[in-house]
């Protein structure tokens, strides 16, 4: 089968719209627009870096203008999404549940062999949970041998209720403090939820639909990413099947190495607005780097991960998007004792921005900022300070 050949412009138009980026509010308004967006992107990651509004909160506001922190946890108590672990912890739409399962089945196959005093443990936080409900880590004594030797050094019963949520016998729900308890199931899944194992090849055919629908258009590499707990999935087969079918497309787009993928329900023909938004480094559109250099010619990388010294741009630096051009990367951080935004530094792409642009940037950083529950804001540098200039300038008037 012939691949259908677009240039990169239109590449980038489905991607975005895939992402839910392509206008504003494009899911609508109010917590159903929140729940649209979860079931169209199939996943949102979640992330608890708190230098501004955690990563799942910030994906939501980027597309649901309205959108409120508590949100979430009220889909969740409805039974409308829920948490799990699939490529990353996130939130997914309860009617995807029996997807989980095999990755759950392939935590349990697949960790490692948990020691005797581990399993009684294991055994005494289920009997605890289904006689008294939900616990948290807070709970259980600080049951530690010896002193703790780093971040992921977990303490027993920690390391005890993270595999039996992994392995789907616990499930996790938050407050609106984003405070964690872990129930049984049955409890939080509703009664009209489909439980069935999905074979191999539905799991497969599952993970291609998902990660084609959020991506618009992507190559094999990232649907293996999405599957990847599962080991020996079926996913290049059944794409393969899915391409002869007609059910999936070819793609072509100048300068990309192939083969590329899209449904063939997108439309290739894509509008998109020239709104502003600051993104998480954790949204969907940015998670692939190097779908990123491809396809937007934009070199990113989060640095939080970095040593400083090697820091380019700073610890947490949030790229900004106009239309389908990435301008700049916003390295903030919100002082919230203080309510203040500190930018530490907004770094410009080497690309002519008009002043209509600058404009809505503007808008779209007042909105971030009172979306982080600050007041104020102050600007460190830039490396282009006529820019700079003209934001200072909004703010101070």
């Amino acid at each position: 089968m012939e691949p259908i050949l677009l240039t990169k412009a239109q590449a980038r138009k489905i991607i975005l719209e895939a992402a839910g980026l392509a206008s504003y509010a494009p899911f609508g308004l109010g917590i159903e627009a929140v729940y649209q967006l979860i079931n169209h992107l199939g996943f949102v990651q979640l992330d608890t870096n708190y230098v501004v509004e955690r990563a799942h909160h910030h994906v939501m506001f980027a597309r649901v203008p309205d959108y409120e922190t508590s949100w979430l946890a009220e889909l969740c108590e409805d039974g409308r999404i829920f948490e799990y672990f699939t490529s990353d912890a996130g939130y997914l739409p309860m009617h995807d549940f029996r997807f989980s399962l095999p990755i759950k089945e392939a935590f349990r196959l697949q960790g490692k062999e948990m020691s005797r005093p581990e399993q009684n443990l294991m055994q005494q936080i289920m009997d605890q949970v289904e006689r008294e409900g939900a616990v948290m880590v807070g709970d259980f004594e600080n049951d530690r041998v010896e002193a703790s030797n780093g971040w992921w050094d977990w303490r027993p019963a920690k390391v005890a209720l993270e595999r039996l949520y992994l392995e789907g016998k616990l499930m996790i729900s938050r407050d609106k403090k984003f405070h964690k308890s872990y129930d049984i199931p049955l409890n939080l899944v509703p009664q009209e939820t489909d439980q069935t194992m999905p074979s191999a090849e539905e799991f497969a055919r599952f993970i291609i639909q998902r990660t084609l629908g959020a991506l618009g258009i992507c190559s094999v590499k990232e649907m293996a990413w999405r599957g990847r707990r599962v080991k020996g999935n079926l996913i290049k087969s059944e794409l393969e099947k899915m391409v002869q079918e007609g059910l999936v497309r070819l793609i072509g787009v100048d300068g990309i190495k192939g083969p590329l993928h899209m449904l063939s329900s997108q439309v290739i023909e894509v509008e998109i607005s020239d709104q502003v938004f600051i993104l998480s480094p954790f949204d969907i559109l940015n998670v692939f780097r190097h779908r990123l250099k491809d396809f937007f010619g934009f070199d990113y990388q989060i640095e939080c991960f970095v040593p400083a010294p090697k820091r380019q741009y700073g610890y947490f630096s949030l790229p900004v998007l106009a239309g389908d051009i990435f301008i700049a990367r916003m390295d903030s951080k919100a002082d919230r004792k203080q309510k203040l935004m500190v930018v530490h530094n907004i770094h410009f792409e080497e690309i002519d921005i008009n002043p209509a642009v600058i404009k809505k940037f503007i808008q779209t950083l007042k909105d971030f900022v009172a979306f982080n529950q600050c007041h104020n804001i102050v600007f460190k540098r830039s490396n282009k300070m006529a820019y700079l200039d003209l934001i200072s300038e909004a703010f101070a008037g």
